[in-house]
């Protein structure tokens, strides 16, 4: 099998609580191989104009990155193999513990919903008080002393892969490189990273022909998104990509505070009635669980991620700006989704997202 080695520099724009069993800070290829199978099946599935047979992506990619639960997976000699390794290969030219230490306060926001005693007030009579926008975005691993790899640090990331399904896998760091993020809370923004080909300057043949890395991304009408159960494009409306993207700062601190206050505005434009909690409301659909507001039906134990991502990025000028986009998709039938309900949950949110007082630009990807 012939194999097409790459390499990458691999760079956080801001921490990333990326770790081992101890919690601590640690560079681990597991977590880059999983997020790069998560954009290989998004670049599958656009490569097929989102005509896509589940059983049929599931077996190449159980063939490709590795499996153990494959039925029909056969060898050389025709006889069943129960298991199979990756053919893709990752690298890290450090395994060491990277600095780490302890965040401290990136900056408050106004939650309208906190009340807690000891906590500032929000300015301007606001109800509400001033909160951390790093506990906001980042609770439970910011809160763990030496958990993150800090704003800077990078690594040489290097990948060898079989020819054949090079294209595919180059399209997938292309998008990782535009929309990924590794580690805990990740989906708030934490672990942004930049993801570019070495030597430096060289493109890579993807991004030479405007490729994902540097151009069209898979996007679909995000309506017809919500007919699959999992991530498998970016959505677009009538106006364009679901992308928006604030101004740029000079410190990924602001960028997490500017990031924060837009996810309290958004969450608040779904307020919960003054009732006891169990039934299923609006917000439910953002995410799940919500603190102190249980669904009875759904449990204790059920999860539901938010489709709506953020992203660190530098502009390119010595900035950075925060990016927010949407992976829509259907939530899981154990969920009993209400597809008109869930309609309109995200023309909201796409209305508050394109108001001008939220200052946020749509960005023609």
């Amino acid at each position: 099998m012939n194999m097409k080695v790459l390499e990458y520099k691999l760079q956080f724009l801001n921490p990333a609580f990326l770790g081992n069993a101890e919690q601590s800070a640690q560079w681990r290829t597991p977590p880059i191989k999983a997020l790069l199978r998560q954009w290989w099946r998004v670049a599958y599935a656009a490569d097929r104009d989102f005509a896509v047979n589940l059983d049929d992506m599931r077996r190449e990619e159980g063939l490709l990155f590795g499996h153990a639960w494959l039925d029909d997976d056969r060898d050389d000699q025709g006889d069943k193999v129960a298991g199979r390794r990756s053919r893709v290969r990752l690298r890290l030219e450090r395994w060491d513990k990277p600095n780490s230490g302890n965040l401290g306060n990136i900056g408050m926001v106004c939650h309208p919903e906190v009340d807690r005693p000891g906590l500032p007030n929000c300015p301007g009579g606001a109800s509400g008080k001033m909160v951390d926008a790093g506990q906001y975005l980042g609770y439970g691993p910011i809160q763990k002393t030496n958990a993150a790899i800090q704003a800077g640090e990078s690594a040489t990331l290097s990948l060898a892969v079989p020819e054949a399904d090079a294209p595919l896998i180059e399209r997938a760091l292309g998008l990782m490189d535009r929309c990924g993020t590794l580690g805990g809370r990740s989906r708030n923004g934490w672990g942004s990273f930049s993801l570019l080909p070495l030597p430096a300057g060289e493109a890579s043949p993807e991004r030479s022909r405007g490729g994902w890395g540097e151009g069209e991304l898979p996007l679909r009408p995000w309506e017809d998104c919500l007919t699959f159960d999992w991530p498998h494009a970016i959505g677009k409306d009538g106006k364009g990509a679901l992308v928006w993207q604030t101004e740029p700062f000079a410190d990924w601190r602001d960028v997490m505070q500017r990031l924060a206050a837009i996810k309290i505005g958004l969450r608040r434009q779904f307020l919960f009635p003054a009732a006891p909690p169990g039934p299923v409301h609006d917000r439910h659909w953002l995410s799940y669980p919500v603190t102190n507001h249980r669904v009875n039906a759904w449990g204790n134990n059920a999860r539901l991620p938010n489709t709506l991502r953020f992203k660190v990025r530098s502009n390119g000028n010595g900035k950075l700006v925060g990016v927010i986009f949407h992976v829509p998709h259907c939530p899981p039938s154990q969920f009993q989704p209400n597809p008109k309900v869930i309609r309109q949950v995200w023309s909201t949110v796409y209305g508050f997202l394109d108001e001008p007082a939220q200052q946020l630009t749509r960005i023609p990807e």
